[in-house]
C-alpha cells in the first residue's frame, strides 16, 4: 500500500497495489476539481472521500484494477484524475468455482504466540465464556411477549440477588410454526436455535419456553433436554402463572450461574467472530487488514477465529482457496459458494444485490471491490475448516463459517457457531451490538471515530493518515480482545446496552 501525501491537510490518496490504476481519496470531505497531489496527479473533477480516482487514462471496457485485482470494466473512457463512481464500473464475471485449485499455496504455520491469557468463565464441557448470562430459549415466536414480560420482572425482582450474573436474555426469534419444518433448508434455523442455547456464555444452563402446539417442539429443538427444563405455556393456569413459572425456573438457574467465577484461561480458549457492516472503501485498507493482523495473532495463540459473509467472499474466493489446509477443506469452501449461488438464483437475484446504497456512498463500486476488502479480515493464516450456516465450530484456528452478509443474520449464526466475542468493522457507522457476546467496534476512518466517539472502540483510520501501522492497530485490537473477554473493559455497545434482535436464516418455505 502506498500513500501520497504526509499530513492530514495535504491531499492524500491510497494506492493499494503497484498494479492498481485507481486510488482512493483519504481526505475528509473529499477533494475539489483542480487539486494537485505531491506526486503531480491533478483531479479533473470533485472526488468524495473514499471514492476512486483514475491514476491513468482508462479506455472504455478497459480493466479497472484495485488490490491488484480486476474490480470491473470502464463503462466509458475515464481521464487521468477523473472520478470513478459505481456507475462507471461494469461488474465482471465471478470466479469459476469448478476451475479453482484448492490448497496449492498453503501458508506455513505462523510462529506460536505464548503466554497470553484472559479471565473467563470455564464450563464443565471445557468451553470458556466471556460473559455470565442466563439465556432463555424459545421454541416459537408466539411466546415472545410473555417471555419479554417475565424477563423484565426477573431483572427487576431477582437479578439484585445475583450480582455475578451479567444479564438475562430472551432468545426470541421468528421461527417455530407456520413453517415447512421438514424441508431440507429447515435444518439451518433449527440447528441455529439449538446451538445458540449451548453458547459458552450461558454456562451450560438450559431453559426453554414453548407454547405447546408449535411445529418446533422443545424435544425436537433440544432432544436431550429434560422436561424440568421446559415450560409449556398451554399447560399453565393463566398469564400470571405463566410468568411465575418462568421466574421460578430462572431463579434456580441464576443461583448456579451466580456461583461462576472468572479464572485465568489461555488465549487459545477464545472463539472470536469477525464481521463488517456499513463498509466503505477504507474497510479493505485500514480496519479489515488490522483485524486480519489481530486474527493472525489469535491463531498464533491457539484460538478459534471465524470469518463469514458468503457474498462478500464469493468474488474473492480465488484468493482463499489456495490458503485452505487441504483439498477437503477447499471443496467444502467451494460447496458453500455454490449453495449460495443457487440460493440467490432461486430468488431470481444475483450477487449484484450487494453492496448497499451506503456502501456505494462510501466509495465501494460493486460487490467485487467489497469482497476484496472484506477478506482482509481473515489475515494470512491457513484456513483449517469450513462450517455451514449455524454449525458449531469444533476446532482451533481460522475457520470459514458460512453466513449471509446481513449483519444481524451473520451475528446470529456466528453465535450459534460458538463465538464468545465479536470484532466488527465499520466505515459508514452502525450501532450494532449483540446481547450474548461483546462486540468490539473498529472504525475505518478518523472522521467516523470523531463523529461517534462514544460508539467506536478502536480507530483504524489512523492507518490511512500514516499515524499508525496495520501492525500497531492489530496489536491494539488483540490486547483489547483480552481485556474485554476478561470483563476488565466494556465495549461501547455493552456500555449503552445496545443489542440487535436474533435474526434466523431460513431458506425453507413458510407455509
Amino acid at each position: 500500500m502506498s500513500m501520497v501525501g504526509s499530513q492530514q491537510e495535504t491531499p492524500l490518496y491510497i494506492k493499494v497495489n503497484a498494479q492498481d490504476n485507481v486510488a482512493i481519496i483519504v481526505n475528509a470531505g473529499g477533494l475539489k476539481e483542480g487539486t494537485v497531489f505531491p506526486g503531480g496527479l491533478k483531479l479533473t473533477e470533485d472526488v468524495p472521500q473514499g471514492h476512486k480516482v483514475a491514476l491513468t487514462d482508462i479506455q472504455q471496457d478497459e480493466e479497472i484494477i484495485r488490490y491488484g485485482e480486476v474490480i470491473g470494466y470502464a463503462v466509458r473512457p475515464i481521464k487521468t484524475g477523473g472520478w470513478i463512481d459505481e456507475a462507471s464500473v461494469k461488474l465482471p464475471t465471478p470466479p469459476e468455482l469448478d476451475e479453482l485449485t484448492p490448497a496449492n499455496n498453503v501458508p506455513a504455520p505462523l510462529s506460536p504466540l505464548e503466554g497470553y491469557t484472559f479471565e473467563g468463565y470455564r464450563n464443565e464441557d471445557g468451553s470458556v465464556g466471556t460473559k455470565n448470562i442466563l439465556g432463555i430459549t424459545t421454541s416459537v415466536q408466539c411466546v415472545a411477549g410473555v417471555l419479554d414480560y417475565a424477563v423484565k420482572k426477573i431483572k427487576e425482582e431477582l437479578s439484585v440477588k445475583y450480582p455475578n450474573v451479567d444479564d438475562v436474555v430472551a432468545l426470541n426469534h421468528n421461527y417455530g410454526c407456520g413453517v415447512a419444518i421438514n424441508a431440507p433448508g429447515a435444518i439451518i434455523p433449527i440447528r441455529t436455535i439449538r446451538n445458540i442455547a449451548s453458547n459458552p456464555n450461558f454456562g451450560g444452563e438450559v431453559m426453554v419456553v414453548g407454547l405447546g402446539c408449535e411445529k418446533l417442539l422443545p424435544e425436537k429443538l433440544l432432544p436431550a433436554v429434560d422436561q424440568k427444563n421446559v415450560i409449556s405455556l398451554q399447560d399453565q393456569q393463566g398469564f400470571k402463572h405463566m410468568v411465575q413459572s418462568i421466574l421460578d425456573m430462572a431463579d434456580e438457574r441464576l443461583k448456579r450461574l451466580n456461583q461462576r467465577v472468572r479464572v485465568a484461561c489461555p488465549a487459545s480458549d477464545l472463539v472470536v467472530g469477525l464481521q463488517c457492516g456499513g463498509s466503505d472503501a477504507f474497510s479493505g485498507v485500514t480496519a479489515n487488514p488490522a483485524v486480519g493482523y489481530a486474527a493472525d495473532l489469535l491463531v498464533r495463540a491457539g484460538a478459534t477465529v471465524l470469518f463469514s459473509e458468503v457474498t462478500e467472499v464469493r468474488d474473492a474466493v480465488h484468493l482463499l482457496t489456495p490458503r485452505v489446509v487441504n483439498e477437503e477443506v477447499g471443496r467444502a469452501l467451494i460447496q458453500e459458494m455454490k449453495w449460495y449461488d443457487q440460493y440467490l438464483s432461486n430468488g431470481e437475484v444475483d450477487r449484484s444485490a450487494n453492496p448497499s446504497p451506503g456502501n456505494k456512498k462510501g466509495g465501494l463500486a460493486n460487490v467485487v471491490e467489497k469482497a476484496l476488502g472484506s477478506i482482509a479480515k481473515s489475515g494470512s493464516s491457513a484456513i483449517v475448516g469450513v462450517i455451514s450456516h449455524g454449525e458449531k465450530a469444533t476446532q482451533k484456528g481460522l475457520i470459514y463459517a458460512a453466513t449471509p452478509a446481513s449483519d444481524f443474520i451473520c451475528g446470529t449464526l456466528q453465535l450459534a457457531s460458538g463465538i464468545t466475542l465479536q470484532v466488527f468493522t465499520t466505515g459508514r457507522g452502525t450501532p450494532y451490538g449483540l446481547a450474548m457476546a461483546p462486540v468490539i467496534k473498529v472504525s475505518t476512518r478518523n472522521s467516523l471515530t470523531e463523529q461517534w466517539s462514544d460508539l467506536i472502540d478502536v480507530n483504524a483510520g489512523r492507518i490511512a493518515t500514516g499515524e499508525a501501522s496495520i501492525e500497531d492497530v492489530g496489536w491494539e485490537i488483540f490486547r483489547l480482545i483480552l481485556e474485554v473477554a476478561s470483563g476488565r473493559k466494556k465495549t461501547w455497545a455493552d456500555h449503552w446496552g445496545l443489542a440487535n434482535d436474533l435474526c434466523l436464516f431460513n431458506p425453507a418455505p413458510v407455509t
